[in-house]
This record gives structure tokens, sequence and C-alpha cells, in this order.
């Protein structure tokens, strides 16, 4: 079942994982970078400003056992729905829808569904989890509001480094960088139970509704083995007239989260 809800929602099950480290943009020829008391400020105001955004692109999935490729189509409603197509050689092999306040999805290959809220997949999971995080992975933009915690705030490798070291089982760092404070890295630990989530974005491009990454890279790491997913985005297009087409097959079976 993770393997299946990691290919449609990078997001979601990533939240469950740990990951390694990754490379991140960086320009090591830049002036020293100085500590900053609006960086948070600042992060923010690049927020992307649309109603709809469509993005076609191509997806790796590997653990230590398998590696696949895919490609997932994503249609988001700012605020509102995003519905994610994964495909294999132009076959729609599973599709889901998040809102607000659901999660749906469904896989031909065993045949199986799941619906139900983010509180139950939260519990599964072990950590909260909500719509606005799911868009903000997908946006670049910080899983968390950085602006409702104090962080501690460093300056490596020419990037902002704020962390939350608050709860020492549940640690949370974000990078930043220093040009156009936009998130570079963030990594969500437990150390206690020796996991790990690294989210990292390579590579932007500028639109006129604000700047969005090309490239997501998501590794985790947990007792029981390491998850890599890349996401590289091919197409994108803002304010479409975009549909939201999604029925679970008849004859699937439920899948239930205990």
């Amino acid at each position: 079942m993770k393997k299946n809800i990691a290919i449609l929602l990078v997001t979601l099950f990533m939240i469950s994982c740990k990951l390694k480290a990754v490379a991140v943009q960086n320009n090591t020829n830049a002036e020293p970078t100085k500590i900053d008391n609006k960086v948070v400020e600042k992060h923010y105001e690049n927020k992307l400003n649309f109603n709809t955004l469509y993005i076609k692109a191509s997806a790796k999935y590997e653990d230590e056992k398998q590696s696949q490729n895919v490609t997932a189509e994503i249609r988001i409603k700012k605020g509102e729905q995003i519905l994610v197509s994964v495909r294999f050689l132009g076959i729609t092999m599973a599709k889901a829808l998040i809102t607000q306040s659901t999660v749906s999805y469904y896989e031909k290959i065993k045949g199986t569904y799941y619906e139900g809220d983010f509180s139950s997949l939260s519990k599964w999971l072990g950590t909260d989890l909500d719509y606005v995080k799911v868009e903000n992975l997908l946006l670049g933009e910080a899983l968390d509001d950085l602006r409702k915690t104090k962080y501690t705030q460093t300056i490596v490798e020419n990037l902002f480094r704020l962390e939350d070291d608050k709860n020492a089982d549940l640690k949370k760092v974000f990078f930043i960088d220093a040009d156009k404070y936009l998130i570079q890295k963030e990594q969500i630990s437990k150390p206690s139970e020796n996991m790990m989530l690294q989210i990292a974005y390579a590579g932007s491009k500028v639109f006129e509704q604000g700047t969005l990454p090309t490239n997501i890279e998501i590794n985790a790491i947990q007792p029981k083995g390491k998850t890599d997913i890349s996401l590289n985005y091919n197409t994108i297009s803002f304010n479409e007239e975009l549909t939201f087409p999604y029925s679970i097959p008849s004859g699937y079976k439920k899948v239930i989260i205990k």
C-alpha cells in the first residue's frame, strides 16, 4: 500500500519516512551570507498567486527492492483540491484526489481504493498532515507555516538554516537561499525512531504568478529501509479552465487504515 501512495502522493507518505542528504543549489562564489532577521517574512513574499495550476511531470520511485518510472499529471485548484493521475506507458494506473477534508485514491494493479480524512491518515503516518502541507510541498513552499514558530538561525553554505529543536523527539530544519529566499531543503526527523525525511528543490522557473520549482527530490530513511522519489516538472501552465474528473471504479476493494 505504501508504494502506491508513494507513487501517487509524493507528499503524503513521504512524511512517514526519513531521508538521506541531497545536493542543494548553491552559489559558492557569492558573498558570505549574513544573519537576516526578516528571512521568514521575505520567504513569504514569494507566495505564488494563481487560481489553477497544471503540471505534467516525470516521476521516479525507488526503494531497496525496485525502481519504477512513471508520468504524473497534477492539477491544483489553489486552496481547494489536488488531483494526481499516475500513468505508465500512457495508461492511467492510479489516481488520487485531495481536498481540504478528504483524501481518496485508487490503483488498478490490486484493484484497491482508500477514502478517509486527514486524521486517520495522520495517525497512520505518525505525523500531522493536512491539505496545506500537501499543496506546499508541490509548490516549493515550507511544509509548516514558519511565521508561527521561532527558529534558531545559522548560516550553512550561504543558506539560512532555520531549526526548530524545541521538541527533542521531532526536529525540523529549513534551508532558505539568501538570494530569492526560496526553500532549498527541509528536513524532518525523529531521532528516537531512527527516522528522517528530506525534501530538496533543485532548479526553478519564474512565471508571472511567481516562482515554481522544477525538480523535487524526496529521500526517506526509516528502520525498514529507504525510499527515493524524484519529480521533474516538464509542463507547467497557470489559470487554465481545469476539470477534476475522479470516480472510484466499481468492484474495487476498500483499504482500511488501522
